[in-house]
């Protein structure tokens, strides 16, 4: 008889610093295949496991669903606290359930929400280096929330994306852009984008965008006029990825059996 078959759902929160990316790869190391070596320890016939999100290089993510299957019939929180012992500190497991045997996070995403911080600041931070984009200039905060309303809606943005994304569906619904500081921290400023999909480097390409406009060195009407045009040049930098998070990906299924029963485990 065959081995009965589980399909858990992991919700991961890490650091990004030390990786070269979520995604798997051979030659690098990446929080998938971390993730992986930690899982094959406690079951060798696991499968590898699929993301919600693909994250580059130093992207950080506090909500990341992830899912893979497996012959062990372990408890959910015995796989919260098996794979804590094996990950590093900078890959967190904040929590486990079982789902169907066909469930892939991709296809069960309703919405994705990232926040990007910027340190306005004219010197470093040795405390915000991989948490933060140091811009030196004087920021229009005003100029960058008028810019970024442009962007809520279903539009074309296929300029919104590096040339390495080759997807022929560039429409997107954007569902909110926000600039808010940072109350703990004046110096910062996040900018939070939320909606349903999201092309490649397309974040960071918004964020460089209303940076650019607000200390200068792009003319106001930047989105307007790439959401006409279609064409990346009328856009500004791509900034850099140490500042991005993927904050939250929210599913329309969470499992069952879950362990702890609020992601991260805080308390009821």
């Amino acid at each position: 008889m065959d081995p009965v078959l589980s399909r858990i759902l992991l919700l991961v929160a890490y650091d990004g610093a030390p990786f070269c990316g979520f995604a798997q790869q051979t030659n690098a190391p990446t929080v998938a295949s971390t993730i992986d070596r930690a899982i094959a320890e406690i079951d060798p016939t696991a499968t590898r496991i699929v993301g919600a999100s693909r994250t580059d290089s130093g992207v950080h993510a506090r909500c990341q669903p992830v899912a893979f299957t497996s012959h062990k019939q372990i408890a959910s929180r015995g796989w919260v606290l098996a794979l804590t012992t094996r990950l590093p500190h900078s890959i967190g497991i904040l929590r486990a359930a079982r789902v169907d045997i066909d469930f892939d996070p991709r296809r069960h995403a309703q919405w994705k929400r990232y926040r990007y911080r910027i340190l306005r600041s004219q010197v470093e931070d040795p405390w915000l280096t991989d948490r933060a984009w140091r811009v030196g200039q004087r920021l229009d905060v005003e100029l960058m929330e008028s810019e970024a309303r442009e962007l809520v809606g279903r539009h074309d943005f296929a300029a919104f994306r590096s040339i390495g994304d080759q997807r022929t569906t560039t429409v997107r619904h954007i569902r909110r852009v926000r600039l808010s500081p940072v109350a703990s921290d004046p110096r910062c400023l996040d900018i939070e984008v939320e909606g349903d999909k999201f092309l490649y480097n397309m974040v960071r390409i918004i964020v460089g965008t209303l940076v650019d406009v607000g200390r200068g060195r792009l003319a106001p009407g930047a989105v307007s006029r790439a959401l006409a045009s279609l064409s990346r040049i009328d856009l500004g930098m791509t900034a850099p990825s140490a500042g991005l998070c993927l904050e939250h990906v929210e599913l329309d299924v969470w499992g069952n059996d879950a362990w702890p029963d609020r992601a991260g485990g805080a308390p009821v």
